[in-house]
């Protein structure tokens, strides 16, 4: 029987040849671990499965079959024991496979910015395209009201744990060390140390013992403020400025503004999750101040220590003189120290004891410390100012204005802390004070309510109130939704003051609809009224991708996303409002994931202004930021992206495509919409859905620190959470939440020629027909089938298996391609070369699955079941690098 198919021999030459060596390294050392571990026999079992998962995927149907028998058959003979040990493998190979793509990617990226001429997709192409076409002057002031918000949050999508994350970043340094020029003798220590790190891989278990708490999610986002982001953000700003600037580079004032601003939920999304309290929140942003003002400490310590122009040679102006004299007079003895330390030096005085007032504020010793993050950038720029009055322009617009950039960056709080709880939650609270009689006691629920708002009034108090003063509310209906938050903060803070910005989240279909005359109601609340006056009209609407998606299909949802953006976009218009559209975007394709920057090109014509925030969750949140050099590119995509919307030839180009291809749409709406609901709303699915995918083993995964449902059973699928929802569909390897019903709506149109120019010209069309093609290239219907057969309902698995047939038929002519992925090179023999790996830890799902669903086990025998089933959930997520 062949083992390998011409296409993956054909795939497999088509991977770089570095990125092919450092895979092939990686896997004969784990190859040598696994025969140390377990002896030659382990290392067989695992090769012996590796061979037929690959002949499974042979062009011979008869023999993929053949193959496709005979692994399972492999995969039952085994014990338990011998079950988990080829799991771990094959999970670990893919940790190592991952981070080879990583790091070859960052290898590619490099080699891509020759500096000859901006880089494809970067800010600096953006601005050269929008000055071709509108002018310099009008580009700068784009560039001048620009914004990007990430906001993390602590969805449970990271399947890692983080002793494993830990490993896979020594390793991964290790495996760059080797681009390096190293010697004969320093190639062999390498390889020693590589062996010694995947055998603690190997040796580290892949599950978590116990569910991390909301402080443990805040202190791992954290990992990425203090290895990327704080040094990463400044470095792109500074890139961009210099090819702005040209020969004048770091001698003048930058064009560039500190355009990111970053946010988080971790800490203060209490939606359905009871461990993040009032108590836990104020906490978050302790940890979030410590960091900031550390890392903040240690900067300017440094460009103080190495600011040494004398007084003679770069005089200071006498606002710098004043600074030293007000120290002198208030803090004599640090005064003395700094010019003990420095004499002759007033500028590298002045940041000494900029360092030490920070130590003092993050210390809490209010007599030194700084009130707010202005005080410390007024003294910065007094300190730039003067160093380019004198002519010392290198040493003011230099390394002083990374710190500058970093300190309008992350304040001193490093990311705003938003809320989120439901709007049941205040509707509950709400009917209770009311009925209160005067004197009585609140329930605990309801305090902890009121809790939350006193703690908001405490965070703005010592950080500002751009350090948490957003509240968003999930599931948003009515103004009512909207009114109750600001009448629950009068009851907490009587006349005491608090700045809060309430943030509407519409989620479902419907309430995505009624959108617009929600917020038109909600522009006659007083609060709503005396917030706009004071923030310029600035107003927050939160869109909610994954609930739609659940809800009414992934192509629905889409177009009724791209309606509802459309809608709000022209209700700011028409009010003169400053919108911003807040999107809640997943990682994986059933929840708004994908390419960001493809996504911000297809926004609603005036939906973006300049002004793009969305969620960042997960495994997405390490993917996209967790490597300097990624994360610039990121970063770099979504701003220029979201520069280039905001222009009147892309705001014009994607609403007369919208406006063209109108009718095609509707068609399309309605008959994938009515596939989606025939297939979800028939009886019995939800326990099928149970049925056929791990949903219930994953509410057991200790991955993240909310429950995955909302209160009820799995009976009700409205209560389950998207994630669950669309983290189960993957791992049964159909990936229905990111495909479903495109087929249907396609066929539904049937005019080949009409679809293939709406791809062509309609940017929504086309990044969603991409994205669908990807999620079917992560489907396997030969595998799903093996998981849709465990519910015993031939009916609802073979709708499941035709609406895929149908969807890849339709996706595949409208595309003009013959297999999937065909015009992704990367992406698709990535694809192609993982999936039989994935097969292989399928199997053992299934195996563990079959048991667990059919027969009387003992507990101890169901526990060690379900252990196999969660070590092959952490390796299916990894290999298909999609959680939820």
């Amino acid at each position: 029987m062949p083992t390998t198919p011409p296409s993956r021999v054909h795939a497999r030459f088509e991977v770089p040849a570095p990125l092919r060596a450092d895979v092939r390294l990686l896997g004969e050392l784990l190859g040598q671990v696994l025969q140390e571990y377990g002896g030659p026999t382990l290392l067989a079992d695992v090769e012996r499965l590796r061979e037929l998962t690959i002949a499974a995927h042979h062009d011979d149907h008869a023999a993929a079959e053949d193959a496709a028998t005979a692994s399972e058959a492999l995969v039952a003979s085994w014990d338990l024991e011998r079950a988990e040990n080829v799991a771990r493998a094959f999970t670990c190979y893919f940790h190592l496979t991952n981070l080879a793509e990583e790091y070859h990617r960052v290898r590619a990226l490099r080699a891509y910015d020759t500096g000859d001429q901006p880089v494809r997709d970067s800010m600096a192409a953006a601005v050269a395209e929008v000055s071709a076409q509108y002018g310099e002057e009008q580009a700068l002031a784009l560039l001048d009201g620009l914004e990007f918000r990430p906001v993390l949050t602590a969805h449970p999508t990271e399947a890692r744990r983080r002793a494993v994350a830990s490993a896979i970043r020594r390793i991964s340094g290790l495996l760059s060390a080797r681009d390096s020029q190293l010697g004969a003798g320093e190639l062999v220590e390498n390889r020693r140390r590589l062996l010694e790190e995947i055998d603690l891989l190997w040796r580290t278990s892949q599950i978590r013992t116990t569910k991390p708490g909301p402080l443990d999610e805040v202190r791992t986002a954290m990992t990425v403020f203090d290895d990327t982001l704080f040094q990463v953000l400044p470095a792109t700003y500074r890139q961009l400025d210099d090819q702005l600037a040209g020969e004048a580079a770091g001698t003048q004032p930058p064009k560039v503004p500190a355009f990111v601003r970053l946010g988080s939920w971790i800490g203060g999304d209490r939606d359905g999750n009871p461990f993040v309290t009032a108590a836990f929140t104020q906490r978050a942003m302790a940890i979030q101040a410590d960091h900031v003002l550390r890392a903040l400490e240690r900067v300017c310590e440094r460009v103080g220590r190495a600011l040494t122009a004398d007084a003679e040679t770069t005089p200071p102006a006498p606002a710098v003189r004043r600074l030293l004299a007000d120290a002198r007079a208030a803090f004599p003895d640090l005064a003395e120290d700094a010019a003990t330390r420095s004499p002759g030096e007033p500028h590298r005085q002045v940041m000494l004891l900029a360092a030490r007032k920070l130590s003092a504020t993050r210390q809490r010793n209010a007599d030194f410390a700084y009130g707010s993050a202005g005080e410390l950038l007024a003294e910065l720029r007094i300190v730039q100012s003067s160093l380019a009055a004198a002519g010392a322009r290198r040493q003011a617009y230099g390394e002083l204005q990374h710190l500058i950039w970093q300190v309008e960056t992350f304040g001193f709080h490093l990311a705003e802390l938003e809320v989120r709880q439901h709007s049941k939650v205040h509707s509950h609270a709400l009917a209770e004070l009311r009925a209160l009689p005067s004197g009585g006691e609140l329930s605990a629920a309801t305090e902890e309510v009121l809790a939350v708002f006193r703690v908001m009034a405490q965070i703005q108090q010592r950080f500002g109130a751009d350090a948490c003063r957003r509240y968003v509310v999930s599931f948003t209906q009515s103004c009512e939704d909207i009114a109750a938050v600001y009448e629950l903060a009068r009851y907490a803070m009587d006349d005491r003051p608090l700045a809060l910005d309430v943030v509407p989240l519409f989620e479902t279909e419907d309430d995505l609809r009624r959108a617009v005359a929600v917020l038109d109601d909600a522009l006659g609340l007083d609060p709503v009224q005396a917030r706009l006056a004071e923030t310029g009209r600035r107003y927050e609407v939160m869109l909610g991708y994954s609930d739609s998606a659940k809800d009414a299909g992934p192509l629905s949802a889409t177009l009724a996303l791209y309606d509802a953006q459309a809608a709000i976009a022209a209700w700011a218009d028409r009010n003169s409002i400053r919108l911003t559209l807040f999107h809640g975007r997943g990682g994986a394709l059933g929840r708004g994931g994908g390419p960001a920057n493809r996504a911000v090109l297809a926004q609603a014509p005036g939906s973006v202004s300049g002004r793009f925030k969305l969620t960042e969750q997960g495994e997405v949140i390490f993917a996209r930021y967790g490597d300097p050099v990624i994360a610039r590119r990121h970063i770099e995509q979504v701003a220029a992206a979201t520069l280039l919307a905001s222009t009147p030839t892309v705001e014009k180009r994607t609403a007369n495509a919208a406006e063209r291809f109108a009718r095609l749409a509707r068609t399309m709406d309605d008959a994938a919409r009515a596939a989606y609901h025939r297939l979800v709303r028939s009886p019995g699915f939800a326990d099928w859905f149970t049925a056929v995918t791990p949903v219930e083993e994953l509410g057991q995964l200790p991955i993240g620190s909310r429950p995955a449902r909302r209160g009820l059973a799995v009976s009700s699928l409205e209560d389950l959470r998207a994630i669950p929802w669309v983290f189960a569909w993957t791992q049964a390897r159909v990936n229905l939440t990111g495909w479903y019903g495109v087929g249907a709506g396609l066929e539904a149109v049937g005019d080949l020629d009409a679809l293939r120019q709406a791809y062509a010209e309609w940017p929504l069309f086309a990044v969603t027909l991409d994205n669908v093609e990807m999620s079917l290239a992560k489907t396997d219907a030969r595998i799903a089938r093996r998981y849709l057969e465990l519910g015993r309902r031939p009916d609802l698995a073979e709708q499941v298996l035709d609406e895929h047939a149908r969807t890849t038929h339709w996706v595949l002519a409208v595309a003009g391609h013959e297999r999937l992925l065909e015009n992704r090179r990367v992406l698709g023999r990535a694809v192609e070369l993982r999936n039989p790996y994935v097969d292989a830890l399928s199997y053992l799902q299934l195996r563990a699955f079959r048991v667990l669903r059919t027969e009387t086990l003992s507990e101890g025998e169901a526990e060690r079941l379900r252990r196999l089933v969660l070590l092959t959930v952490n390796g299916v997520a990894a290999g298909l690098q999609n959680t939820g």
